[in-house]
């Protein structure tokens, strides 16, 4: 089971409610719930809220990419897995993305949880824009997508 979205900020908040009620199963002995929020620093600059940007159909896809790539390298046969990440202004403390994953047994949640999150920061097109104290804002640097061998 896959359930993935960008949500509009202006129209609707991320929800860990949305989350549980699409991975609950009594199949599944694990859940775990992941979610990035909005804080306060960055790189020694104060933080009152981040916009998010994306291309929406190259995240959707790449959120679906992920996942066949997890069934691939990780084998986890029966899974839930719930992907949102939100578009548009954010402030202090509020939830940018939340993924959830139900498993049989706990380490395939925690290896599973993990590895989505990692490879969404490498490799989805989402960017993030800080806005500062000091009426200042900086586009972040991304990851970049081909990584360069040493």
């Amino acid at each position: 089971m896959l359930h993935i979205k960008i949500v509009d900020s202006k129209n609707k908040k991320l929800s860990i409610n949305d989350a549980e009620k699409f991975i609950s199963s009594v199949e599944f002995g694990a859940s775990i719930f992941f979610t990035g929020t909005v804080r306060n620093l960055n790189n020694n600059k104060s933080v009152i809220g981040i916009t998010y940007d994306s291309h929406d159909e190259l995240v959707i896809k790449s959120f679906e990419e992920i996942y066949k790539e997890a069934d691939k390298k990780l084998n986890i046969q029966e899974k839930a897995v719930f992907i949102e990440h939100v578009k548009g202004y954010l402030n202090l403390g509020e939830i940018s993305i939340i993924i959830a994953v139900a498993c049989k047994h706990r380490d395939q949640a925690y290896v599973l949880s993990r590895y989505i999150i990692e490879e969404i920061k490498k490799r989805s097109p989402i960017w993030k824009k800080e806005h500062y104290t000091n009426n200042q804002s900086d586009w972040l640097k991304g990851n970049p997508i081909v990584h360069e061998k040493n």
